[in-house]
């Protein structure tokens, strides 16, 4: 006879890693308490996390689901990072069809605000500069925001697909309670203002720092071992680690900038560069001629797989460079790495906004309009 004290719950995160781990994390820290997990994706996702402690095996089922086919979706894609940017919309038409779930701050989701504004069309917000402003239901004094070139971009996308705040509305409007990947010494005004709004319980399971000693295997893993080899030989809190989550790619421009500034910079760092997203990317992005030559023995630059957990608990990591995904940041503030903000979306744009606000980071300097930014901007923020 089943425990009635004992819960049997289903995750179902959406298709990226940047939410996928974090899940995994707090199914972790419920299985701890003796309740049933079972995790839910697909097969090759499921093979890409992490091995389970042994004492949770028993305790956490990874449940694998194939997802409903949809035309111009490649059949291997199987999370965003398999797919360049412009075709990550059909994985979302995929996933529509089965029930969606979202990891994003409080500061984040009012930012969105209401649900009845965006499901019944009602948002007084209709130009891109409107959302560049605090929203008239945020009661006290913040500059939190997104910037104008971030929400063109979502703009644009919201003509030719549902939009991401719409889904996130609809998710939101059908459940009775909405539990957030963040904690009130973080951001509790925001939690305390989302629980008006919806008015539902919101219920804040913590930031879910991901673990570095489960499984062990990446310990005896080759490429990490090249790569600590590497970092035991710099100097204490010296090195950048570059790095910027499997859900962006740079173009070249960004990517010559990045790599110049880097350069410039006079800093050691660690790039994890992603060059392609899944086999249907052809969008081809070099280094600047000569880069890789003239940075030997100060940077590294790996376009394969790297354990950036293990990274970033290096004593020689100083901070990291990134887009700020919540993930990546949630794992710098873990370790005490100071954080270089470079965001492109926007739920990364007002995370990084709401980190500058608080004095934890420090944005690159961007154009308003278009996002540039130039090697003097990254060389200036690094230094």
């Amino acid at each position: 006879m089943a425990d009635p004290g004992k819960l049997h719950i289903l995750t179902f995160p959406w298709l990226a890693f940047g939410h996928l781990i974090p899940f995994l994390e707090l199914a972790k820290l419920i299985a701890q308490k003796c309740h049933r997990i079972s995790f839910v994706s697909t097969h090759r996702n499921i093979q890409r996390l992490r091995k389970l402690p042994p004492y949770l095996s028993d305790l956490i089922d990874f449940v694998k689901i194939q997802l409903p086919e949809v035309d111009n979706l490649p059949e291997d894609a199987e999370a965003s990072i398999d797919l360049p940017y412009n075709m990550v919309r059909y994985l979302k038409i995929a996933f529509d069809e089965l029930q969606i779930y979202f990891v994003f701050t409080a500061s984040f989701l009012n930012f969105i605000g209401p649900t009845w504004i965006t499901l019944e069309n009602q948002d007084y917000r209709v130009k891109p500069e409107d959302f560049t402003v605090k929203a008239k239901w945020i009661p006290f004094k913040t500059a939190v925001s997104c910037r104008l070139f971030q929400i063109n971009r979502r703009f644009k996308e919201a003509v030719i697909d549902v939009s991401d705040m719409y889904r996130v509305a609809a998710t939101v409007d059908g459940c009775d309670v909405v539990a957030i990947r963040s904690c009130y010494e973080f951001e509790s005004e925001w939690l305390q203002l989302l629980e008006n709004i919806y008015q539902k319980p919101i219920i804040p399971v913590g930031h879910l720092p991901p673990t570095t000693s489960d499984g062990g295997s990446e310990d005896q893993n080759e490429n990490w071992l090249e790569i600590k080899e590497w970092l035991d030989k710099k100097e204490k809190e010296s090195v950048v680690c570059v790095a910027f989550g499997g859900e962006t790619k740079l173009n070249q421009d960004e990517l010559t900038e990045i790599a110049l500034g880097l350069e410039k910079s006079e800093f050691p760092f660690f790039w994890a560069l992603w060059k392609q997203r899944g086999a249907a990317d052809n969008e081809v992005t070099q280094l600047p001629e000569g880069f890789e030559e003239r940075i030997k023995g100060r940077g590294v630059v790996c376009t394969s797989w790297v354990p950036q957990l293990k990274i970033l608990s290096h004593d020689s990591v100083g901070g990291i460079l990134t887009h700020s995904g919540l993930s990546s940041v949630v794992e710098a503030v873990h370790f005490g790495k100071w954080l270089i903000l470079l965001p492109f979306w926007t739920d990364s744009g007002v995370i990084s906004s709401q980190l500058e606000e608080k004095k934890m980071g420090h944005e690159i300097a961007r154009n308003e309009l278009d996002g540039s930014f130039t090697r003097d901007s990254v060389a200036y923020s690094l230094r």
